[in-house]
């Protein structure tokens, strides 16, 4: 019985990190709109740092590698919408 409780308890747990994931994601798809590529990444970033914070996320190997890709990901979002952003900033 108690490993069911464990089980259960590691499935309810932080949503954070898969936000994170998938804010990254959406940023790095979204370069080319101006604006909205970073500030997806910035909330990526974010999120990911606030999840690894968590207890829960810090006693879970798993979520905190999934924070971490989510803190990544939020990055490279950010650098490719900067790297976007600069020849558009020449034309202007």
């Amino acid at each position: 019985m108690a490993d069911s409780g464990v089980i259960a308890n590691r499935q309810h747990g932080s949503r954070l990190p898969a936000v994170s994931i998938t804010l990254g994601a959406l940023s790095i798809r979204s370069f080319w709109m101006v604006g909205l590529g970073f500030i997806l990444g910035v909330t990526a970033v974010l999120c990911g740092a606030i999840a690894t914070l968590r207890s829960s996320v810090a006693e879970d190997e798993a979520a905190s590698l999934r924070a971490l890709l989510g803190v990544v990901a939020g990055a490279a979002g950010i650098t490719t919408s900067a790297i976007a952003l600069l020849p558009m900033l020449a034309f202007m």
